[in-house]
């Protein structure tokens, strides 16, 4: 069988491989690759000086695949790898779809480099982090804002992308400020005379927006702070986020990797 539309799928700063999306996607009709990053076999240990070539070398490794149906391939990124696959879709070639979930605009928490160029991490005051009743660390307000000098420079160029965004946002978010973030990229991308990015929005959805009927992660302990950290969300309304979203995600892919307008949906 195939070939089938093919996804690199990214995870966050906790690091490690993590598969159970891609293979849930895969079940829907995508050959997707899950890309660890760093902390796993022969990768760095610390998430220290991003080097883009990493992820040009998967994405050149996608597209020559037999079972991954060309000539472009679908990015799906959640949190740290939110901001990567903004970074790949703006500065390599191959890539017509990039969804992300709960993403920055800006580079964050290391610098990235791609051949002679570097884009500075947005900063950070872990000193403005709040620790909720519970003991939970809060790190909401902890983000420079990237529209300010000298964050400006952080900014990831979205308009040299070449294809379009879903922008999934957890309106409770306590990461970061990911429907902000989702403002600042809409509004960047028209000031360019890019279209208008696709982005849907969930009340009472917080930051960790997994695939249906996963447990909600409110709050958990962070693979690679080791901090318990609050994430936000109410239980209810972000478990019904969780199925719509992972909706949403497979159409948009079909859509702009298979040409198919309408999708069989499933339970998951």
């Amino acid at each position: 069988m195939g070939p089938f539309p093919g996804v690199i799928d990214l995870f966050g700063s906790g690091g490690s491989l993590c598969e159970y999306r891609a293979s849930l996607l895969s079940g829907h009709g995508f050959a997707v690759l899950a890309l660890a990053y760093f902390r796993f076999e022969d990768l760095p240990e610390y998430l220290n000086d991003v080097h883009l070539e990493y992820f040009e070398e998967a994405v050149d490794f996608m597209l020559q695949h037999p079972k991954v149906k060309g000539p472009n391939i679908g990015l799906l990124g959640f949190s740290k790898g939110g901001d990567l696959c903004l970074s790949m879709a703006s500065f390599l070639k191959g890539i017509t779809a990039t969804v992300l979930i709960n993403s920055c605009v800006a580079n964050t928490i290391t610098p990235l480099h791609y051949k002679d160029m570097t884009i500075p991490s947005l900063g950070n005051d872990l000193g403005k982090h709040t620790i909720t009743e519970s003991g939970l660390m809060d790190c909401v307000n902890i983000w420079n804002n990237p529209l300010e000098e000298p964050d400006h420079r952080s900014l990831i160029p979205l308009e040299k992308a070449q294809g379009p965004f879903l922008f999934i946002v957890g309106k409770d978010d306590h990461n970061w400020k990911s429907e902000f973030y989702a403002h600042i990229a809409s509004a960047w991308l028209q000031a360019h005379g890019k279209d208008r990015p696709q982005i849907i929005y969930y009340p009472g959805a917080g930051h960790c927006i997994d695939p249906p009927y996963f447990p909600p992660r409110i709050a958990s302990v962070h693979a690679f702070l080791g901090q318990a950290m609050f994430f936000g969300g109410e239980p209810g309304a972000h478990s019904k986020a969780q199925v719509d979203a992972w909706q949403q995600i497979q159409t948009f892919f079909h859509k702009h990797l298979d040409g198919k307008k309408s999708v069989k949906h499933s339970k998951i």
